[in-house]
């Protein structure tokens, strides 16, 4: 039978969000069910809330970097047993036949790419069976495909661990799909939540890495996880002088802005990345791309074995957000703060404060 839970949604796109209480799906052969643990707060959940890509279903429940216990499973799952530590983190399922589920990037599953926000999200997606939107992990339960349910490696500190199943990902993937390595030269633009997951992914990948910012205030910042250096934008001369630097700049900005004072940083064939903002873009000019061969790119999340990789790669190399742990009535304060931009920190909420009453 269903089970009812409780978590906080909104209903309007005015709406702060508040104690809601709903119906999982029923659990399937091939489910596990968990107790979420912990639950990240990403800068999309704040978009999704309050409806910025237009098309919010509400009531509305974000959260999509997801750490939890196994309470339930069902007969036919083979992956996870009950009392294990799983995460799940941006898709909740796919196809798993199309050419991109069959070699692991199910985040670009082609009957995904039929939901709202191009695959089937954890929150955004829509239920192959029965229909009714996905509810988000800010809740006290998660039923979940087994696929989809990542393994949390031993020595990984569940309490920080839960933003790798986004900003972290999200940063991994173009480091992997540019092949980034010793003597790369990496530059990061932003050092929020994401900005200094890359930075730190990067480091660890041994990279050459540069953070680009408006100030020098975050100089220290930057130099503390590892970055070699910082850059000011609003330095021309410095500017000037870091023309032709960078194989793979990596774009976090999560809102909308200029991206033609950075391409020409690019080296030729050199690759810009973005992975923070989704809209549109001002104005700019083709000039640096094709007198340098330079590229412009997106990047979603990764796929299920590449989230395993990097959860694998976190704990041999230590590697953590930095976090600051929130309680669950706390979070259209934390909604504040985002709104503000100016945190390098990853919020994580203490599911264990969401109270079933």
């Amino acid at each position: 039978m269903a089970m009812r839970t409780v978590g906080f949604a909104c209903t309007s796109a005015e709406d702060t969000l508040n104690p809601f209480h709903f119906d999982r799906r029923n659990p399937r052969p091939n489910d596990v069910v968990m107790e979420i643990l912990y639950c990240g707060v990403c800068h999309s959940d704040l978009h999704w809330v309050r409806n910025d890509w237009g098309h919010t279903p509400y009531p509305a429940i974000p959260g999509h970097e997801i750490i939890g216990r196994v309470i339930e499973t069902g007969p036919d799952v083979t992956r996870h047993k009950i009392g294990d530590i799983v995460a799940v983190g941006c898709m909740v399922d796919s196809c798993q036949n199309c050419d991109q589920c069959r070699k692991g990037e199910e985040q670009y599953c082609r009957e995904g790419q039929k939901h709202p926000i191009g695959m089937n999200g954890v929150y955004g997606g829509i239920d192959v069976v029965d229909n009714t939107p996905n509810m988000g992990g800010y809740s006290k339960h998660l039923v979940v495909r087994q696929e989809f349910a990542l393994k949390v490696p031993k020595g990984l500190d569940i309490s920080k661990a839960a933003p790798l199943l986004c900003a972290g990902i999200t940063t991994w993937s173009p480091l992997r799909t540019c092949q980034v390595g010793p003597g790369t030269r990496v530059a990061v633009i932003g050092l929020g939540g994401l900005g200094q997951m890359a930075v730190k992914l990067a480091v660890a990948l041994g990279a050459e890495v540069t953070v680009i910012s408006r100030s020098d205030k975050k100089e220290q910042d930057a130099l503390a996880i590892g970055a070699d250096k910082l850059l000011t934008s609003s330095n021309d001369k410095a500017m000037q002088a870091a023309v032709n630097s960078f194989d793979l700049i990596i774009d976090t900005i999560p809102v909308e802005h200029d991206i033609t004072p950075y391409l020409p940083l690019l080296d030729v064939d050199g690759t810009f990345s973005m992975v923070g903002q989704i809209g549109p873009l001002p104005t700019t000019t083709t000039l640096p791309l094709v007198y340098g061969r330079r590229r412009i790119t997106g990047s979603l999340v990764g796929g299920i074995r590449e989230t395993q990789e990097l959860l694998n790669f976190c704990a041999r190399k230590n590697i953590l957000p930095d976090t600051k742990t929130v309680a669950m009535q706390d979070i259209n304060d934390v909604f504040k703060e985002l709104e503000k931009g100016d945190t390098h920190y990853r919020f994580v909420i203490d599911m264990s404060t969401l109270k079933a009453d």
